[in-house]
């Protein structure tokens, strides 16, 4: 079977495996599958709801014979789903229906593109993490339960956990929060106005700390400097410029007192984002004039080697080449059989006992290449195995797969905390230790805390101190993980690195989590980053955008982010799993970047004689062709997917008959004449019935609202819809708060853990702290020496 000249579909998604194509239609094939499957951990399924059951293939059966599987199912929708579950769930199906098509970020909405289209294969990747970090939760708890499962992660509700915090919504939230951006749509919303924005009209409403800049060699250089205590500042004295700006008398209020306590007349502080009024003018011009002085790889140089995040823009065939990218592992280079020396994307997790082997992949085998190999090692398996070969037993349910798990969480911001936030769902016992000054504003560390600390308990503690060292290694001797996103040159400050973990703690997993890490150590590998800025030096900002003088972020948050927590989740999982089988404590990684990476698997490889890098890019792009696009009906958008091997299908809609006839460059014009004529609903029906995949573009706060449930409902209605968001109107932050519900994974005997609210701040300091035996005058002295805090602001969240 030949490639269809797409890589991807053929090469390096399947480099390490072994391959052996059946046809399981056929008696004889089919009965090689499931001997194969009597042998197996884990099987792997994407077919629609039905389709395995059908080929006498359905989980119940597949159980009863291997009571150890653990049997994965990836739908595009939930078998529960009545109006969703047989719909083909292509990639921009998914997208279409949890609204990634209509809220792509604050930019489109000001330059009123709606809908927009992104090639980024975001439900693919988010659904592949968690199905893998979960199979590995489940083989983990195997080892004491001695029992498999049956896991179904829809790949639309995988998305909506991915783009959480675009679809999270705070009711009344204050002002401070909003940025110039969000102000100003709903000041247009408000007065009616159109959304007509410029694009370079749209640069002004950017804050100075999250803006891209010109520099010396006209190359455009991204920071994202703001919403910390030193980023700002260091970033004005690296670029010369602190000296005016602090004379200019730029507001330095502690962000975590409410507004009417600050000084008379200040709306914002340079100490948290955004900026307002006329600070967003000073600074930004400053720092204009000042990034003209040098080209945008020093500054990119400048910054990193300083502590401070910024980077240069790239392209994605720059990125793979780029030094650091090599030289850390995150891209590699092997010999492919049918295209010769290839660079593609490495690892998305890896361990730190295994960096060597991590980086070394094989070339993707032909299909069908190793069914002799296949077929003799099951002979032999099924000897060594003949009475267990028709194993029974009484499954059970109930139990979390991480019950006894204890976390300890040094992470912040959205990518580190997912980390544990996943883990705790599955019955992992969490507790999140931040500094007793906050390093970062309400923003970051509140706001988006809302989603990323559910189900943990929170600690303040100054781990630079003994005394809080010797708090820290209490806590580590009583963990089985503990969770940092930091540089390796950070892990040494603070002591935190693995060996020193294990002198505490001998069989701790470390799961170490940054921006530009990879199995090895790159230029880059101790500058510090975040989503945005992987995005800008990886080229997904200027594809999205449509071309280098013109980046544009991906959606607004996250896109990386909590795609790159689960990353390092499946780490643990691996590393959990390793443990369990006598492997001892190790450390467990992923990185932004790692992630960055796996949403841009279609671009993400280059060889001699490549096809060019010419996917559909930029603002106004619908679709990548003709067949997969966004189409306008009567009264709506919907998208239309369809293969050229199904493309006979549309020719049976009543008013498309003869489309298969029609030259490929007439098409797109043929359809949009088409479906103009009629509503979207007549459409998306006629489509449908023919299984062409087809669905209507929703919105999030239409998803949001069509499937909210309160929390005190608890979480047996969640696993019904596909997607859900659960409602707090009892909220410790005085607001209703509405978030994405932790429903992408759903194991059939596996407990979930609905997660408890995220709590304010240094809530559980002094329970924690008697918990390890302290006595109140131990805690009273800690915490009159801010050893311990128990809150860093008197509100949950200042106003």
């Amino acid at each position: 079977m030949a490639p269809d000249g797409n890589p991807l579909q053929y090469g390096f998604l399947i480099e390490v495996k072994k391959s052996i194509s059946l046809d399981l239609k056929n008696r004889d094939d089919l009965a090689i599958a499931k001997r194969l499957i009597r042998s197996a951990d884990v099987l792997i399924e994407n077919f629609r709801p039905g389709v395995m059951d059908r080929l006498g293939l359905g989980s119940d059966e597949l159980i009863r014979e291997n009571p150890d599987l653990v049997y994965l199912s990836l739908p595009g929708f939930s078998p529960r789903d009545e109006e969703l579950s047989c719909v083909q769930a292509w990639e921009g199906v998914v997208a279409a229906s949890v609204g990634q098509c209509t809220d792509m970020g604050l930019n489109r909405v000001l330059m009123g593109i709606n809908p927009s289209f992104s090639p980024l294969t975001l439900a693919s990747a988010y659904a592949a993490v968690l199905a893998a970090a979960a199979v590995n939760f489940a083989l983990f708890s195997r080892k004491t339960t001695r029992q498999g499962d049956v896991i179904e992660v829809p790949l639309a509700a995988a998305l909506m956990e991915g783009l959480a915090y675009n679809a999270m919504h705070v009711e009344d939230l204050p002002e401070r929060y909003k940025s110039r951006r969000e102000r100003e749509i709903e000041r247009r919303r408000g007065a009616g106005e159109a959304m007509d924005m410029e694009y370079e009209e749209l640069q002004e409403y950017l804050d100075p700390f999250y803006r891209t800049y010109i520099c010396a060699d006209e190359k455009s250089f991204y920071a994202v400097c703001s919403s910390h205590t030193r980023h700002p500042i260091r970033a004005l004295e690296l670029l010369g410029v602190w000296e005016e700006i602090k004379a200019a008398g730029i507001p330095m209020d502690d962000p975590y007192l409410p507004i009417s306590e600050w000084k008379e007349d200040t709306d914002c502080t340079l100490l948290a984002y955004p900026l307002t009024g006329k600070w967003v003018e000073v600074v930004a011009s400053a720092m204009k004039q000042a990034f003209r002085q040098k080209t945008a790889e020093e500054w990119e140089q400048i910054f990193g080697d300083n502590g401070v995040p910024g980077t240069a823009h790239r392209l994605t065939p720059e990125w793979i080449v780029s030094d650091h990218a090599l030289a850390s592992g995150l891209i590699l280079e092997l010999d492919d059989v049918l295209y010769g020396k290839m660079r593609v994307a490495g690892n998305i997790s890896w361990l730190g006992s295994d960096t060597e082997d991590v980086v070394i992949k094989s070339p993707a085998p032909l299909v069908n290449a190793d069914r002799e190999i296949i077929l003799a090692d099951l002979k032999l398996w099924e000897a060594e195995n003949t009475r267990d070969i028709k194993r029974s037993g009484q499954l059970t349910s109930g139990r979390s797969y991480l019950s006894g798990v204890r976390v300890l969480d040094l992470t912040n911001v959205i990518a580190g905390p997912t980390i544990a936030s996943l883990l705790s769902r599955f019955g992992a016992e969490v507790i999140s230790l931040d500094p007793v000054r906050p390093m970062l504003d309400p923003w970051n560390s509140i706001v988006f805390g809302m989603q990323a600390n559910r189900g943990k308990r929170s600690l303040l503690a100054d781990i630079r101190k003994p005394e809080g060292k010797e708090l820290l290694a209490k806590l580590v001797r009583e963990c089985d993980v503990v969770t940092i996103n930091a540089m390796d040159r950070q892990l040494s400050s603070l002591g935190v690195g693995l060996d020193e973990l294990k002198k505490i703690n001998p069989e701790i997993i470390l799961c170490q989590f940054d921006a530009y890490g990879g199995p090895k150590r790159g230029p880059r590998s101790d500058h510090s980053g975040y989503d945005d800025l992987v995005q800008a030096t990886t080229g997904i900002m200027v594809r999205f955008g449509g071309g280098i003088d013109t980046p544009e972020e991906h959606a607004h948050f996250g896109t990386i982010d909590v795609l790159g927590g689960y990353c390092a989740a499946l780490a643990v999982g691996v590393a959990l799993v390793k443990r369990a089988n006598g492997g001892g404590g190790d450390l467990a990684r992923s990185s932004l970047t790692a992630a960055g990476q796996l949403i841009q698997i279609p671009f993400m490889y280059d060889y001699e004689n490549r096809a060019p890098f010419d996917e559909p890019s930029g603002r106004h792009i619908k679709g990548a062709h003709a067949l997969y696009r966004c189409y306008k009906a009567s009264d709506d958008w919907f998208f239309l997917a369809v293969d050229e091997t199904q493309i006979d299908r549309l020719s049976r809609v009543e008013e498309l008959v003869g489309f298969g006839a029609l030259a490929v460059d007439k098409r797109e014009s043929f359809l949009e004449r088409c479906f103009a004529q009629r509503d979207s609903k007549h459409w998306i029906k006629s489509l449908q019935s023919v299984d062409v995949g087809a669905l209507e573009l929703g919105s999030m706060t239409e998803v949001r609202e069509c499937n909210l449930y309160s929390e005190s409902d608890g979480n047996a209605d969640l696993l019904n819809p596909t997607m859900a968001f659960t409602r707090n109107t009892a909220h410790p932050c005085g607001r209703v708060v509405d978030l994405v519900a932790p429903n992408a994974i759903r194991p059939r005997l596996s407990k979930l853990s609905f997660p408890r609210t995220a709590p304010k701040y240094g809530e559980h300091s002094r329970e924690i702290l008697k918990e390890l035996d302290y006595t109140d005058l131990e805690i009273k002295d800690l915490v009159e020496r801010s050893i311990v805090a128990e809150k860093w602001s008197d509100e949950y969240l200042p106003d």
